[in-house]
């Protein structure tokens, strides 16, 4: 995105430099680095950055608003609500599509938003890795509100454990050694301390959750949750768990029910320029007769699972539970990086963390993907170069 330092990394990138960055990479923890990593990170000039922190802060007053919590009651799913409830979702991350609006002019547009974690601990390493790789200039950071990774990781570790000790917090998953984001799980074991168990692992007695580590059962008092509960209904031969969705005595990071409070739920009452305009189904008082420009997306998917991005009228008067469905204002995603073949197109996630006693989350850093496919993602981009994760640095 900006032009000269593009000119400078394609000019300069070699195949070789390229394999030896991508070792680099996976040797953060070997074996676990299962999804694809793209050649380039992304370039940010300033003014596209504060476009992006604006929209967030518009979105975070409707977080913070008193209101919320009852607005986005019917987003969770009553049969996965989990008691106790924390004040607040300590991860919070923001998905941006570099897009091109009705003026040509590139500008960001929220396609997605979670009250969930994402692949924090990595980024650190991983950006990391990327700036000397593409021996970024000082004036050019992946963190936000000068953070660094030093002071980054500090935090990421004190929001984990809360006032706990390591071998008492868990990160938790369902077979976290079958998940693509593994690698993940392995980086915020290095930097927090804690274990990452599997869901089919726990033990539970009374009131109390435990988990078992060289043959020593071990109280858990805090999870890292990693853990999608609507996702569960896919995995076959779980077998007999845990409901967790019982009262135990356990803390919880962030707490599962903001997973669903802020997540497209959220955006039929976010009204933003950078927002695009959303609908429940159900409140829908007439079908738009230009439905080529919007995208028809379930409420309780994940990772673009559902999504029928070329609407017709059949597909929604197909639609059975419109409650759980939303009719958003299809973005027009800018192929505007440009690459050895055809330019790619640009997601920006942005990391945001809300620690305790703050008023209002801060946002951190991010992850950043490259597609040349209809949507962003792995399965919409196989066999293709330039494509896949990859991280954004922002012009100081």
């Amino acid at each position: 995105m900006i032009k000269e330092l593009r000119e400078k990394f394609n000019t300069a990138f070699t195949p070789e430099k390229y394999a030896a960055y991508i070792q680099k990479v996976e040797s953060l923890s070997p074996n676990n680095l299962d999804f694809r990593n793209a050649e380039t990170p992304i370039f940010i000039p300033k003014d596209f950055k504060n476009k992006m922190l604006a929209a967030c802060e518009c979105i975070i007053d409707v977080i913070v608003d008193e209101k919320f919590i009852a607005l986005t009651d019917r987003g969770i799913p009553q049969n996965i609500k989990v008691p106790n409830e924390s004040k607040q979702a300590e991860f919070i991350v923001f998905d941006f599509g570099i897009c091109n609006n009705a003026a040509g002019e590139l500008e960001p547009q929220l396609i997605e938003m979670q009250g969930f974690p994402t692949l924090y601990a990595f980024q650190a390493f991983h950006s990391e890795l990327t700036a000397e790789y593409a021996n970024m200039p000082n004036n050019f950071s992946p963190y936000l509100n000068g953070y660094t990774k030093e002071s980054y990781l500090n935090d990421l570790k004190e929001i984990i454990l809360g006032k706990h000790k390591p071998e008492n917090v868990i990160l938790l998953e369902i077979f976290p050694n079958q998940q693509k984001t593994r690698i993940d799980f392995k980086c915020t074991e290095q930097v927090v301390g804690i274990s990452t168990v599997c869901l089919t692992k726990i033990i539970a007695e009374g009131n109390k959750l435990f988990y078992e580590k060289e043959g020593v059962k071990i109280p858990v008092n805090r999870i890292y949750n990693r853990l999608i509960f609507d996702d569960l209904q896919k995995h076959e031969g779980i077998g007999e768990v845990v409901d967790l969705t019982k009262e135990y005595d356990v803390e919880w990071v962030p707490q599962p029910n903001w997973f669903y409070r802020i997540s497209k739920f959220t955006l039929p009452f976010i009204h933003h320029p950078y927002v695009p305009k959303t609908y429940f189904l159900n409140e829908l008082k007439q079908v738009p007769t230009d439905l080529e420009n919007y995208v028809l997306k379930p409420l309780f998917s994940f990772a673009g699972m559902g999504v029928l991005i070329d609407v017709t009228k059949a597909d929604i008067d197909a639609v059975t539970d419109p409650e759980n469905w939303i009719l958003q204002t299809k973005v027009n995603y800018a192929d505007v990086i440009e690459t050895m073949d055809i330019p790619a197109k640009g997601e920006i996630r942005l990391f945001y963390f809300w620690k305790e006693g703050w008023a209002r989350p801060i946002a951190v850093h991010n992850l950043s993907r490259l597609s040349k496919g209809k949507m962003i993602g792995t399965r919409y981009n196989k066999d293709k170069e330039w494509v896949g994760g990859t991280v954004s640095f922002f012009e100081q």
